[in-house]
């Protein structure tokens, strides 16, 4: 399992910021039709959620492509606060415990995933808030902030609805 560094965490925020404000209609319309302005964000927000799913020590090929991604992102991300603002690369404290899935929660990312490669592949209105919300998730799923415990629920769900999927069988 690859761990985030402060480079990764940082390219991680930058998706989510240039998300929200490419997304943010205005508030005009978010006081006429707030509910349809929001669900504008949920293919971010799944996408997010399989991304810091699937770097939470998934194997496999899923795994190493989730691994790989994170490590270029760790890497790009270093080298613009070394070389971009002069800053220094480093560790992130990492501290935070993350939850490892479970095997049924593991099964539950592959189904997951199947969903997603599914989407991705369907859906050319969407495909860029999936890509961009998976690579988020990936950056910020193992940071010690926020969005790193937010990972810990995730993978109690993954767990919890495996075992309720794969117990029934």
């Amino acid at each position: 399992m690859q761990y985030v560094t402060i480079g990764g965490v940082t390219v991680g925020v930058c998706i989510l910021i240039h998300y929200l404000i490419t997304w943010y209609p205005g508030i005009k319309s978010l006081r006429g039709d707030a509910i349809r302005q929001l669900g504008r964000l949920l293919p971010f927000l799944f996408a997010w959620c399989y991304g810091a799913l699937v770097v939470l020590g998934v194997g496999g090929l899923i795994g190493w492509i989730a691994d790989a991604a994170l490590w270029i992102s760790n890497w790009l991300g270093d080298a613009a606060l070394v070389w971009g603002v002069g800053g220094q690369a480093g560790a992130h404290g990492t501290g935070a415990a993350y939850l490892p899935l479970t095997q049924t929660g593991t099964g539950v990312v592959l189904i997951l995933t199947a969903g997603m490669a599914a989407a991705l592949k369907k859906s050319k209105k969407y495909g860029h808030d999936l890509s961009r919300g998976m690579w988020c998730g990936v950056c910020l799923g193992t940071s010690s902030g926020v969005a790193g415990f937010a990972a810990v629920p995730l993978a109690q769900a993954a767990n919890w609805l495996g075992a309720h999927i794969y117990g029934a069988i």
